[in-house]
């Protein structure tokens, strides 16, 4: 298999890139990045794939790295939540634009598609609240970051239904692991503690997310570019619900710091409380199981290979 993976310089498509290679040895990765603040080129060491620098939204590109491959994973987006509410711009032409770049290509070529989504399309839940998302969840984004990726999984659904593409879409929880941007919560917190600074919790850190190692992400998407009937949506997660609160707290603990060694800040706009999925269609239909479903232990990896890697966490 010949395969393009967009956004393959990220945490979460580079992570896919080294599955590959480790799970998968005979696919080879083409990635097309364009290599903003949160790709490096580092991701990607020690892999075979052959890096294109470029971006999503270039047609004459996209359609020559489609027109030569076999399947497309479509991981390049804008992804911060806090960054979509200062400036939703880049948002909405990566997320929204960029989606309908390479769906243009793959209507063209007849290439099979995966389209990699995340579940705060869905909005949130109470804390109180038993139910999870599911696939026929209805979608109530909460955030610019949200909207653009409801967005981009409607124009997937509208492309399979009309013009009849080979597309799948996942939805997948919160992830962590190595080489994670800064930017997002357990790296963030890492990197305070590790300078000497409390961290910070939006609101009363009490929001609780749904927690996947990355590598299960990886062999999730695999399993449904594979095995994934033609227009399908599979949510992804292992039932691992933590609050904000439980999450600093853990990491503090790793770290060898006070439980109470945090500080409590204004709350985000739009925060969304709880997010939690079932995933039980994808362990039917596809038969997939997580490796990493001990959160605890992962995080610790995940700690300790920071910690050794303290280059990557500098503001």
């Amino acid at each position: 298999m010949d395969l393009l993976v967009t956004g393959g310089a990220g945490f979460i498509g580079s992570a896919f890139v080294h599955w590959l290679e480790r799970e998968q040895p005979g696919v080879r990765v083409t990635v097309l990045d364009a290599l903003t603040y949160a790709g490096r080129r580092e991701n990607l060491a020690d892999t075979a794939a052959e890096l294109v620098v470029g971006d999503i939204c270039d047609a004459e590109l996209v359609d020559c790295l489609v027109a030569r491959s076999d399947a497309v994973v479509h991981f390049a987006a804008e992804t911060h939540n806090d960054n979509s509410i200062a400036d939703p711009a880049p948002f909405v032409r990566t997320n929204v634009e960029g989606t309908f770049c390479l769906l243009e290509a793959v209507r063209r070529h007849g290439v099979r598609f995966h389209h990699v989504s995340t579940d705060e399309v869905f909005g949130d839940l109470a804390l109180d609240d038993p139910s999870r998302f599911t696939e026929d969840s209805p979608c109530r984004p909460s955030s610019p970051y949200s909207s653009t990726k409801a967005a981009s999984d409607m124009l997937v659904r509208a492309w399979v239904r009309t013009y009849g593409i080979d597309a799948t879409i996942s939805n997948c929880v919160n992830n962590y692991g190595p080489r994670q941007h800064a930017e997002k919560l357990i790296p963030h917190t890492i990197a305070r503690v590790l300078r000497g600074e409390r961290p910070q919790l939006y609101g009363d850190g009490r929001n609780v997310r749904d927690w996947i190692h990355v590598d299960d992400h990886c062999s999730a998407i695999w399993a449904i570019l594979t095995c994934g009937r033609a227009g399908e949506s599979y949510v992804v997660g292992v039932d691992c619900e933590r609050s904000n609160l439980e999450i600093v707290r853990a990491i503090l603990s790793e770290l060898g710091q006070p439980a109470d060694a945090f500080d409590l800040v204004a709350d985000r706009p739009g925060h969304d409380r709880r997010c939690a999925v079932d995933a039980s269609k994808l362990r039917r239909e596809l038969g997939w199981s997580p490796a990493h479903a001990d959160f605890e232990a992962g995080l610790a990896r995940t700690v300790a290979w920071y910690r050794a890697h303290g280059e990557l966490l500098r503001p």
